[in-house]
């Protein structure tokens, strides 16, 4: 293989994969001039110049001429002058020689080896540039399409046909995916494996959801809204705390636009997640009060020593707080920073109620807490259930349900 046919092959190659000229030539220089180390030592007293569009390469090497006789006559730029004279007989101690060294001269084998690394010193490049590509899109949306789904991740490609990965853990429970679907999803983080990047998406960030407001909000676009804090269990809930620092713009019904236009689109891309967005205050008194919407509280406590915060609600608000799954106040105290414990007010005509704690000799602790998951923690407020309401509600059996009936009616029965 001649210098023509090798370099117009790579640059052949190089361009398909848009490789730009000056990276291309680089390229090129360094493989011949390790080439020309592998074979002389060293480079220093070599020219290389190449023409990658016409494929023209020439290597000159250049020496000092020196006596036959000098101490330097081994050094790699010296010549002796016999050598000299054999390539130009007027040539004179002093003088520089310069030998043009063919690609031929190197061995076949050197050749077939350089056309090698060429070849793998671009693909190096490519995932090089893969992975400085995506690490910069790090937090940003992303779309790509789905071209096989498989147990614990879905493979997708972008518009240059790179892959990218949708692990199980970062998809939306709800997410059913099929071959050909375009999937919107943040750039979670880029590994590298084996000296190839691996693009991890995600669908579960908080990031996501973030994004998916700056796209559909401008005001959060244009930094007069500030994302405060997001919360989520995604395809379930999420809370957004938002802020802005101009009066006159209401960050939250910003947020959901018209007739919950804005954030409907938002809702639909996060499968039907319910989203609540709060105005973010630093009152906690109020930032906790708006954090456990929709539910309305009547009042709290805050101990900041434990950072726990017990809230009393009135009897119809406590399931409101607690919300579906436990979700509610799950996001709220991850919202605020702080555990947030429960209470059902007692009104004047309650007093007589006694708390479920209270029975913790006769009841098992770990049936209080199931209990109390569903914003029971009087006798009274699990009485006034019925022994259906009580199975539907919790994960106890109706025999465990009818032996709590029987223990806190004997208390007021006595």
């Amino acid at each position: 293989m001649d210098a023509k046919v090798l370099i117009e092959s790579f640059a052949e190659f190089a361009r398909s994969k848009n490789v730009d000229r000056p990276t291309m030539i680089r390229i090129l220089e360094d493989v011949f001039r390790a080439m020309i180390r592998k074979k002389f030592e060293s480079d220093e007293n070599f020219d290389v110049t190449i023409n990658a569009d016409q494929g023209d390469l020439e290597i000159f090497r250049y020496r000092e001429i020196v006596d036959d006789n000098s101490e330097d006559i081994w050094d790699f730029d010296k010549i002796s002058l016999s050598e000299a004279q054999k390539i130009e007989p007027d040539f004179e101690i002093g003088e520089e020689v310069y030998e043009k060294i063919e690609l031929e001269d190197f061995g076949r084998r050197a050749v077939q080896m350089a056309r090698q690394t060429l070849i793998q010193r671009i693909k190096d490049l490519e995932k090089d540039i893969l992975y400085n590509k995506y690490e910069e899109q790090v937090g940003e949306i992303v779309s790509a399409e789905v071209y096989q789904i498989l147990s614990r991740e879905v493979l997708l490609i972008d518009q240059e046909g790179n892959e990218l990965i949708l692990p199980k853990g970062e998809q939306i429970p709800k997410d059913r995916f099929r071959k050909g679907d375009s999937v919107k999803a943040i750039v979670h983080r880029v590994d590298m494996s084996n000296g190839t990047p691996k693009i991890i998406l995600s669908r579960t960030s908080p990031v996501f959801l973030e994004r998916l407001f700056e796209n559909e909000v401008p005001e959060v676009y244009d930094g007069l809204i500030t994302i405060v804090k997001i919360v989520r269990e995604p395809g379930e809930r999420a809370k957004v705390a938002v802020e802005s620092y101009d009066d006159r713009i209401d960050p939250v019904g910003a947020c959901v636009g018209m007739k919950g236009s804005r954030i409907h689109a938002v809702v639909r891309e996060l499968q039907n997640e319910n989203i609540d967005v709060i105005n973010y205050t630093e009152n906690l008194d109020l930032y906790v009060s708006r954090a456990l919407s929709p539910a309305k509280v009547s009042s709290l406590t805050i101990d900041h020593d434990t950072k726990r915060i017990s809230v009393f609600l009135k009897p119809d608000q406590v399931s409101l707080a607690i919300g579906k799954g436990g979700y509610n106040i799950k996001l709220a105290s991850r919202l605020v920073g702080f555990e947030i414990d429960v209470f059902r007010e007692l009104n004047e005509h309650e007093e007589e109620d006694v708390l479920l704690s209270e029975f913790s000799d006769e009841i098992d602790a770990w049936i209080l807490d199931e209990l109390k998951k569903t914003g029971l923690d009087t006798a009274k407020s699990v009485l006034s259930l019925s022994a259906e309401d009580l199975t539907r509600r919790t994960e106890l059996e109706e025999e465990t349900i009818l032996e709590i009936f029987r223990i806190l009616k004997q208390e007021f029965e006595q």
